[in-house]
């Protein structure tokens, strides 16, 4: 009947969840890092470049190659699987929350300075507020390229999804392996759906139509 009938729902269900899990703990550690350090690199404009570099850098090493190197440092299973999705969200995150706080008009900034605010309370609800779209732009993309490199997790015994298509490749057992790259794909165009419509609800745009009073 084929590998799509004959695997159990609870395995499938078991994979899904820890590919799941995988791309949202790496995607919060780059989140988490990759924000601030862009928030930084604003303030101190002269590290940028260098920075940048060396987070690009370390994203162009083949996914297979960056396992392969972590497996002697830090074994197999989880542990370098995340560290290696981590590495390939940290670069999106970055480089969009600082090109979008680049992008922010000086004036602006300078205004909000004029009326008394401090340092910390023009970054909070004046910078990043603004920047917030190209921000979430950065967070979508590192999700859905860690939904993709997630299914190598598998090879170094980590789960999720690549467990059946890595599978059906060596049994040569197409609905094998579509039953782990059907459910990654549609993980990746939902998870980026549901970041999109996050997106646009905390826009500042959007905000404020829902703050203005409804009249009539």
């Amino acid at each position: 009947m084929g590998a799509i009938v004959t695997t159990s729902w609870a395995a499938l269900a078991q994979a899904t969840l820890e590919h799941l899990g995988l791309t949202a703990a790496a995607v919060a550690m780059a989140s988490a890092i990759g924000i601030p350090l862009a928030v930084y690199l604003f303030k101190q404009r002269f590290l940028a470049g260098p920075v940048l570099t060396i987070v690009g850098a370390a994203q162009t090493i083949p996914s297979l190659a960056l396992l392969g190197m972590l497996i002697p440092l830090i074994g197999i299973g989880e542990k370098p699987a995340l560290l290696a999705l981590f590495v390939y969200a940290l670069l999106p995150i970055v480089r969009a929350t600082y090109s979008g706080l680049m992008a922010l008009d000086p004036t602006t900034l300078e205004a909000a300075r004029g009326i008394g605010m401090t340092d910390r309370q023009v970054l909070t609800k004046v910078a990043l507020p603004l920047a917030l779209p190209v921000v979430m732009g950065g967070v979508r993309t590192a999700t859905v390229i860690n939904v993709g490199v997630a299914t190598l997790a598998a090879l170094i015994g980590a789960g999720g999804l690549g467990t059946f298509i890595f599978r059906g490749i060596s049994m040569v057992d197409t609905p094998l392996m579509l039953t782990g790259a059907i459910p990654a794909a549609l993980m990746a165009i939902a998870l980026d759906g549901l970041l999109g419509a996050a997106e646009r609800r905390l826009s500042p745009t959007s905000r404020r139509q829902r703050a203005k009073p409804n009249v009539g």
